[in-house]
């Protein structure tokens, strides 16, 4: 038995579906990539994680301890510390309500430098629905760890090396608010809640966020104990505050435990539920991990291609899965925890929206893949308004007052004008409104900036109150001013055209011009958008900006292109300068403001010029290896970019119902859409040529360089043909 559970766990991590010479789209999936970069924080910021699609919770291993801008795994990192149940969505944002779990043997080791185990990269094995690793932690032997994960929870099996004490190491806290423990070895159960919230400065106060953990053990506790900072209690029961944590001890000659782990942001009660919905007590370790990588599979396969190189296959299905993690699911079966009232509340929800980022690709690229999720998606932040006040920036679980705008504005208006309406639609209205026309509290009393420290109010569009007075905002009265400016304009733009749709006509038409602010900070003399003072003064060139300079925001227009030609001299004085963007190193695809810059040619009419320079992006910024992504992922909108750029079209202007459209890198892609549809991308002639600037949808010439969103979504041939020739 012994040696057959040890054989067994040899088998499956070599044998990890994902990672054997399969042509299903999941075997593609590479989970290291965007694990590491030459810059601490510049880089792609994914982990290895593990659970469903939208999972609620994570699991992955511990290379170090995570925190603001620091992911809790680090491909260089040569030392495992644990396995975490995580909420961490990207590298700039904390964690919180989260627990670390050790099998160890021996002696218990308690901090993370006494328990760093010798990792090995050729002794993992990761997909997206299972993780294993083995490694030594000082014993005779090799401690061997996989799992598996649901939405909202875990299921490990721990193989011991024989004749080795084997040993559970457990965190429930480290600091701040800490955590609790509470060992019951009579039932094989152990309960954890961890209260922490690594963004708890930027937000309201939450007393009743906590995470809440329930382990039950396939085998009996020989001994366990808890500990505290390094004291170690080995009769204790319970433990709680900062620092805290236990420990379980198994019986000699234990060789394999199994352990399922259900979590809920509600109680230990719905923990239990949820365990017992996802993982029952009767379904082997096998069954789940096989049921949960059948979703994967499912998700996946909603597009296949062909004529993709290897290269290609891994890179384009390592994205599409990075989409498909966030938003990630709040409720739980009906209830969810709401991080913006501090209540339980019926429903639905979601949480982990990196609006800034992902507004521009990933929410349009759910719009396709996961059509089901968009009315849940849209409701999540429609009740955030209606529990906080506002629609949330950057919800990590409650607001976090991080980046500028109010891109869930964008978010909604997309989902409405395309077809998308199984939520409050008025009351959604009602929360983007909000927005254009409410400045946050105390707004002239502060300069806001990004991570403004939580001073009792939220702030929404910090600088509104000036902007609405002078029609942009005053560089003198608010950081980041001509990035607010823009963006302000953008998300107007957005709020007006889901005001024509509901028949708000005089909103409509405000917004609208309002959505014209941008010329106000556009300087003819130097070509750039400025900032200017309150009393209308030109201020610095490079004061003003948000994660850039001003060519970072040079071509940012989405919603008015053409008006943005016109301001800067027309077609062919606009292509020169943003040639030059390109060719002179002013573009930087790391930094998401630019990632529509590309598909700006066709508003010159220049879909040539477009497919010249996607495959360079492409090639550049997207690799098949742990720092093979340019800039951080940002849940998604990299992915996304990637995914839509390499099918042949993207969506250039939020809102706007229309898709710009590109060249593909396949010779044919199908996407399975809503409703039964089905979208063939066909490219003829792909690579004997740079361009494919003649395109057909459903037999019939497209006379621009764009398409409509509801075309796509009904279905069709989209064909790319190189242009007729004069004979």
């Amino acid at each position: 038995m012994k040696t057959t559970y040890g054989l067994l766990f040899l088998a499956l991590l070599s044998g990890v579906p994902g990672l054997c010479a399969q042509k299903q789209p999941l075997a593609y999936v590479n989970m290291m990539v965007g694990t590491t970069g030459e810059h601490r924080t510049e880089y792609g910021g994914t982990t290895p994680a593990v659970s469903e699609p939208f999972g609620m919770t994570q699991w992955c291993a511990a290379t170090r301890l995570n925190g603001i801008s620091r992911t809790m795994y680090h491909y260089e990192d040569d030392r495992l510390i644990g396995f975490m149940a995580t909420h961490q969505p990207a590298i700039w944002m904390g964690d919180y309500g989260f627990m670390t779990l050790m099998p160890q043997t021996g002696t218990l080791k308690i901090t993370p430098e006494a328990r760093g185990a010798k990792l090995d990269h050729t002794a993992e094995r990761a997909t997206p629905y299972a993780y294993g690793v083995s490694y030594n932690d000082g014993g005779a032997g090799s401690i061997g760890v996989e799992f598996t994960a649901t939405s909202r929870c875990s299921f490990f099996r721990i193989a011991y090396p024989a004749g080795e004490k084997a040993l559970l190491f457990l965190e429930a806290g480290r600091e701040k608010e800490g955590g609790s423990i509470e060992i019951d070895p009579e039932n094989n159960e152990i309960r954890i809640c961890n209260r922490e919230r690594h963004d708890s400065h930027l937000g309201p106060r939450l007393c009743n966020l906590k995470g809440c953990y329930v382990l039950r053990f396939s085998q009996p506790f020989a001994a366990s104990g808890t500990w505290k900072g390094t004291t170690v209690n080995k009769d204790g029961r319970y433990e709680c505050g900062s620092s805290v944590g236990g420990y379980v001890e198994f019986a000699p000659g234990t060789e394999c435990v199994e352990i399922r782990i259900g979590s809920s942001f509600i109680d230990f009660g719905q923990a239990t539920e949820n365990l017992s919905r996802e993982i029952p007590a009767g379904e082997s370790f096998a069954a789940v991990r096989s049921r949960v990588r059948d979703r994967w599979a499912r998700s996946l396969e909603k597009v296949t291609l062909k004529g993709a190189s290897e290269e290609d296959m891994h890179n384009f299905y390592t994205a599409f899965f990075r989409t498909l993690q966030y938003p990630r699911e709040f409720s739980e079966y009906g209830r969810y925890y709401s991080a913006f009232d501090d209540k339980i509340h019926d429903g639905t929800s979601y949480n982990a929206y990196s609006l800034w980022d992902t507004f521009r690709a990933q929410h349009p690229w759910l719009l396709l893949v996961a059509p089901e999720r968009i009315g849940g998606m849209i409701s999540a932040l429609v009740q955030m308004y209606r529990e906080g006040g506002w629609i949330p920036k950057w919800p990590n679980p409650s607001y976090t007052n991080i980046m500028i705008g109010t891109h869930g504005d964008a978010v909604i208006a997309d989902a409405y004008v395309n077809g998308y309406r199984d939520y409050d639609v008025e009351e959604a209205y009602r929360a983007i409104r909000k927005n254009a026309f409410t400045p946050p509290d105390n707004d002239e009393q502060y300069r806001w900036g990004d991570r403004h420290f939580w001073n009792g109010c939220y702030e929404a569009r910090g600088g509104l109150t000036n902007y609405l007075r002078q029609g942009f905002v005053a560089s003198d009265k608010a950081n980041e001013s001509v990035a607010r400016t823009l963006e302000f304009a953008l998300d107007d733009y957005c709020i007006a055209r889901m005001a024509e749709g509901l028949g708000h006509t005089e909103d409509a038409r405000l917004l609208m011009r309002r959505a014209q602010n941008y010329r106000n900070l556009y300087d003819p003399e130097t070509g750039f958008f400025r900032a200017r003072r309150s009393d209308g003064a030109w201020d610095r060139g490079d004061e003003g900006f948000t994660e850039g300079a001003n060519w970072t925001y040079r071509f940012c227009v989405m919603q008015d292109p053409e008006g943005m030609i016109e301001l800067m001299g027309g077609r062919e004085a606009f292509m020169r300068e943003l040639d030059r963007n390109f060719d002179e190193g002013h573009y930087r695809h790391d930094n998401e403001p630019g990632h529509h810059y590309v598909y700006l040619y066709n508003h010159c009419g220049r879909l040539d010029k477009t497919q010249r320079r996607i495959p360079g992006i492409l090639r550049d910024n997207y690799k098949n290896r742990p720092d093979g992504l340019s800039g951080n992922d940002d849940c998604g909108q990299m992915s996304a970019w990637y995914l839509f750029s390499s099918l042949g079209f993207y969506p250039l202007t939020p809102a706007s119902g229309e898709y710009a459209l590109g060249i593909p890198r396949f010779s044919e892609a199908t996407l399975e859409l809503p409703n039964g549809k089905r979208l063939t991308v066909k490219a003829r002639g792909l690579h004997r040529t740079e361009t494919l600037t003649r395109v057909l949808f459903n037999g019939r010439e497209l006379e621009t360089p764009f398409i409509k969103v509801r075309d796509i979504l009904g279905g069709g041939t989209l064909e790319f043909l190189p242009a007729k020739t004069d004979k």
